[in-house]
């Protein structure tokens, strides 16, 4: 048996996948956003964090000038990624489901703009080699506008691979990517 987080699962499947597609890489950083938003982390074959796992999802940002009343949802602190980005916003912030808004609405764009704050702020601390984004909001039409804001952000401050391999949807596909981990931690643990 393996005790982790469901989106270290996630990671982790996501890991044994690249393997297993001879993509080779030793560090990923995954955030599922849905219902709320988590992260786990990667390096070198080892989940990142020894305290806990990391909450990559209540990390604060840089507000978008075209967000600044909205208060945010997480009840912990408003305005965290998690508060800005996580499914139920669509409802807080428009009265309805994201499912319903169009990706042309100009809310994709500013959460567009928070997630890729996230992904700047994974590179520049981690320097993972790929970051994956699942869960119910994204889809690969909401990362291309991610990665957009992204590369504007980090201005050619540091190397990143090309965006359309280094900012990606899951390879494990129907949210299985935390399925496909779990049983391969298990097994590793077996092998120990």
């Amino acid at each position: 048996m393996f005790w982790t987080t469901d989106v270290n699962g996630s990671a982790y499947g996501e890991y044994v996948m690249s393997t297993l597609s001879n993509e080779k890489i030793d560090s990923l950083v995954y955030y599922t956003i849905g219902t709320g938003v988590g992260a786990g982390a990667i390096s070198e074959g080892k989940f990142v964090g020894s305290m806990g796992h990391p909450e990559m999802g209540h990390v604060l940002l840089k507000r978008h000038p075209d967000d600044l009343n909205f208060k945010g949802i997480c009840p912990f602190h408003g305005d965290c990624l998690e508060g800005l980005v996580a499914g139920p916003t669509f409802d807080a912030r428009l009265g309805k489901p994201g499912k319903d808004v169009p990706l042309s609405d100009h809310t994709w764009d500013i959460m567009a703009y928070y997630v890729a704050q996230a992904a700047l702020q994974a590179t520049l601390i981690l320097r993972p080699e790929k970051i994956v984004f699942g869960g119910g909001v994204v889809s690969e039409e909401f990362l291309v506008k991610v990665r957009t804001q992204f590369k504007e952000l980090l201005n050619n401050y540091v190397e990143v691979p090309d965006l359309d391999k280094y900012i990606t949807m899951p390879l494990v596909k129907n949210n299985g990517s935390a399925t496909l981990g779990d049983f391969a931690l298990a097994i590793r643990e077996m092998q120990v």
